[in-house]
């Protein structure tokens, strides 16, 4: 393969797995029969409203109302579901009172109506509604801390869950008695209902939990309202069964991604959709496994690509973060520790189309990245160390750029050995 062959095959590989996880492709053949009464769907998250969409564009006979929320910049139109805009990662009053008059759709609900709830990646923080004593500037605080705490998506959502009265099933009990599925797209590492958007259709596993180490984490900073509510016995909660159903995983698009990769005659390795740790150490680690590809021909001859998914962290320590999110900072790390490997290119993306609250949803690397970089007078390892990633390749013009996607099954990496 040429060298210049292998930021296309990146980027397409790229298109696939966010095309794999697009509601209008994915959502109808996972609908239930209409119901006897009316439909009422309600829904959060980045792909909430082109969820909706595609509801209205399967169902056009069927009594549909309700209302979702997702974030700025992410609405399409719809006629018979309104469709509600609010803050992310950071919830604000229009996440609340969205989360409001969903309580209030499904509340209404009859034992013949259907609540259909439509939950993807970012539903959390779109969706607060706080717990009493808590006010929204409570959550606004946590949400806050949890950002730069360096805790694991699934200790993030084990405090959110606990905080909300939407969350951990919440959305659910309040739509009791009326049939309640709920169609999901997954952004988290293992799929798991009770992580996603924090569960707000299905138990909280984690209810009888002591959270006292995940306070000790998050310091003095924490509200002591919060803190009480965090280490209160947890309340008890009545049993629910749900009708859970995943229409689009990490792993799904993975697997498009690596039929892209095959018709093009190059070997995917998938290493797993559900990797975390320190985005920075990520990078080291791709680059021994690439460079270990490129010299020894394991885990498979070149060529070859990596794929893998899940959501890696960035811990600021303390430091002024500059412009950055965890796919550029991945691969700022992975471009120091190869050292300008002539064989090896990169890509990293976050499927949603953002890299935590930048306006670039990742970027590329090649083996001329560090000579580019120095060309311009750029410093690749101070930018490490500021997390300010997105502005080198800002500055190099190697960001990928495709705006709001509409769906969200979490981060993408690829790296592939020519």
């Amino acid at each position: 393969m040429a060298r210049a062959e292998a930021p296309l095959l990146l980027r397409r590989m790229l298109d696939a797995a966010i095309a794999a996880a697009d509601p209008d492709r994915v959502l109808a053949r996972h609908l239930p029969p209409p119901p006897r009464g009316r439909c009422i769907v309600v829904g959060a998250g980045k792909s909430a409203a082109a969820m909706a969409r595609a509801v209205e564009r399967a169902w056009p006979q069927v009594d549909l109302r309700g209302v979702v929320v997702t974030r700025y910049g992410h609405a399409v139109p719809t006629t018979r579901i309104r469709v509600r805009e609010a803050a992310h990662p950071v919830p604000d009053a229009a996440g609340e009172a969205a989360a409001r008059e969903i309580m209030a759709e499904v509340a209404a609900a009859d034992p013949d109506d259907l609540v259909l709830a439509l939950i993807s990646g970012g539903g959390s923080a779109l969706m607060p509604l706080p717990r009493a004593p808590l006010t929204l500037a409570d959550k606004i605080t946590v949400n806050r801390l949890l950002l730069r705490s360096g805790l694991t998506i699934e200790d993030m959502n084990r405090i959110r869950r606990r905080l909300s009265d939407i969350k951990g099933g919440g959305l659910a009990r309040a739509a009791h008695p009326a049939r309640v599925v709920t169609l999901a797209i997954s952004d988290v590492p293992g799929d798991d209902p009770a992580a996603i958007a924090s569960g707000p259709t299905v138990p909280d596993p984690s209810a009888g939990d002591d959270l006292s180490p995940l306070v000790a984490r998050l310091g003095s900073d924490l509200p002591q309202s919060v803190r009480a509510v965090l280490m209160a016995p947890p309340r008890p909660a009545p049993r629910l069964v749900p009708d859970y159903r995943l229409i689009a995983t990490p792993q799904m698009s993975l697997d498009a991604a690596a039929r892209v990769a095959r018709q093009a005659g190059v070997t995917p390795i998938l290493l797993g959709d559900a990797l975390e740790g320190e985005a920075r150490d990520m990078g080291m680690v791709m680059a021994g496994i690439a460079r270990a590809a490129a010299t020894h021909g394991t885990p498979a001859a070149a060529p070859l690509v990596l794929l893998s998914g899940g959501e890696t962290t960035v811990t600021l320590g303390g430091v002024t973060p500059g412009r950055g999110g965890r796919n550029t900072e991945f691969l700022l790390s992975l471009a120091i520790a190869l050292r300008g490997h002539p064989r090896i290119h990169a890509l990293a993306a976050d499927t949603d189309g953002i890299d935590g609250t930048e306006d670039a949803a990742g970027a590329l690397i090649g083996p001329d990245s560090l000579g580019r970089a120095a060309a311009a007078g750029l410093d690749p390892a101070a930018h490490l160390r500021a997390h300010d990633s997105h502005s080198l390749f800002d500055a190099m013009g190697d960001l990928i750029r495709t705006g709001p996607t509409l769906t969200n099954v979490n981060d993408f990496r690829a790296v592939m050995v020519i």
